[in-house]
């Protein structure tokens, strides 16, 4: 039975590493999610027949306890994922992602105070945490209790603030030296915990984890969101593959680090599309108060535009590029853009989407909104294969982005976002921006794009603005 359960882990391992695959294009990406939930279906199933379970003399108990688990957790997931809207999908990822960090904490926990039952039972008081799991064994636990820890409170804070339920910027004057001394006394209990087998030393190291995870979120800037859930998504996965190790468990091993492996990549690679480190991520605080760089008027005024003007210069446009933002998704606008995209296209109008690594809330965040709309696959481009055509571009229409489309980061040594590779938008002989108001955008920073000569404003909502220029095009036609 044992080898059956083994072959059972590296199965379903296989089917997470084969899911994971797929996911990586959107042509794919639904087929690698049943992949990978397959996997996830053998290894809940083969869990059923461990011996861990069916050995013990509360096997019956166990079994009743690990159904009632799997409905409570299954059946509120199956619920919320079903009304989840899409402009909430980023806080649902940060929160289940912050529930996968605290469960590989709780694991850890369980090991260890069973750690610390054992040595209780020595009367010389001298059994410590690592001469009952052994020395890789608790070194690995209170590195996945750590990062386990870290990343739940941590993503509980992601979610908070996509949410718009908390807007700080720090909790506490001189908040990085405040975690710096927060994060020296997690690592000192750690140890401690290492050399010891005391309850309270656990509970407090717990407690500073938890702490420490809260205030190393607080101060990211909220345009730094998608780059923080890509990271805590990465430690929960090294959390997980690190509580595999001490449950001797295959499949939770190979999962997590894949899922480690994945996360740092995808971090690296939207690290790099801002052209910052993760450090500088953690530290600059780019979307708080503190970074927030408003106009004080020497931008010029932004000129205004109808949406009937708008739809008569992009109907009798060569190409236009439309550049999706978080605004779109807030306006629940992708339906109504695409019923654009396809006039235009009967009018003889070629249209492109162009996708910023970093647009939205979370990573992928307008390819998902954009699929769910029907947009075809080979009609949106990443920022590398779409930046070199906005010089033959006739109208860029911006929907609800801001950064993304900054030329400070290009021109501006004294703007924070200087040096983030951007999409080109400013090249092409128009510029429509679709944006409810005149205030900057997510991070703070005031955009010179809409004070330019070849841009013009189209305020208002951004489905009611997109239904406007759908009717000023059918006018035409």
């Amino acid at each position: 039975m044992e080898m059956i359960i083994q072959a059972s882990y590296l199965i379903a391992a296989a089917f997470f590493i084969l899911g994971l695959k797929q996911m990586s294009s959107p042509v794919t990406a639904r087929r690698g999610i049943v992949w990978a939930g397959g996997g996830m279906v053998l290894a809940t199933l083969v869990t059923f027949a461990a011996p861990e379970i069916t050995g013990s003399e509360q096997a019956g108990t166990n079994i009743v306890l690990i159904v009632i688990a799997i409905a409570i957790g299954g059946g509120y997931a199956w619920v919320s994922g079903k009304k989840v809207a899409m402009t909430d999908m980023p806080q649902m990822i940060a929160m289940y992602n912050g529930m996968g960090g605290g469960a590989a904490a709780t694991i850890a926990a369980v090991e260890l105070l069973k750690a610390v039952t054992e040595a209780s039972h020595d009367p010389t008081g001298n059994t410590t945490i690592a001469d009952v799991l052994g020395a890789d064994v608790a070194i690995l636990g209170i590195l996945g209790a750590i990062i386990g820890t870290i990343s739940f409170s941590g993503s509980i804070i992601a979610w908070a603030k996509l949410d718009g339920r908390l807007n700080r910027s720090k909790l506490l004057p001189a908040q990085h030296i405040v975690n710096a001394f927060v994060a020296i006394a997690t690592v000192g209990f750690a140890v401690a915990i290492y050399f010891s087998a005391d309850l309270n030393t656990i509970i407090i190291f717990y407690a500073l984890a938890l702490v420490l995870g809260i205030f190393i979120t607080v101060p990211v800037g909220g345009a730094d969101m998608p780059v923080i859930i890509s990271l805590f998504n990465a430690l929960t996965g090294l959390a997980v593959g690190f509580e595999g190790y001490v449950l001797g468990n295959a499949a939770m091993i190979i999962a997590g680090i894949v899922v480690g492996s994945a996360g740092s990549l995808l971090t690296q690679l939207m690290a790099v599309a801002m052209n910052r480190s993760v450090a500088n991520v953690f530290f600059a605080g780019v979307g708080t108060d503190s970074g927030a760089v408003t106009g004080d008027g020497s931008e010029g005024i932004m000129k205004e535009i109808q949406a009937q003007d708008a739809g008569i210069l992009m109907a009798f446009a060569s190409q236009v590029v439309i550049i999706p933002g978080y605004g779109m998704a807030v306006a629940q606008a992708q339906h109504k853009i695409w019923e654009l995209t396809q006039l235009l296209n009967e009018q003889g109008v070629s249209v492109k989407f162009a996708i910023h690594p970093v647009a939205g809330r979370m990573p992928g965040h307008m390819n998902v909104l954009l699929a769910e709309a029907g947009v075809p696959y080979d009609m949106i481009y990443d920022m590398d294969d779409i930046n070199a055509d906005f010089k033959n571009t006739t109208v860029a229409l911006v929907i609800g982005a801001n950064d993304v489309v900054n030329p400070s980061a290009k021109t501006d040594t004294s703007s924070p976002l200087y040096g983030m590779p951007i999409l080109d938008a400013f090249k092409s002989d128009n510029v429509i921006v679709i944006k409810r108001g005149r205030g900057t955008g997510f991070s703070g920073v005031e955009n010179p794009l809409f004070f330019a000569d070849n841009t013009k404003m189209l305020f208002g909502d951004g489905q009611k603005a997109a239904s406007q220029l759908i009717q000023a095009v059918k006018e035409l036609t």
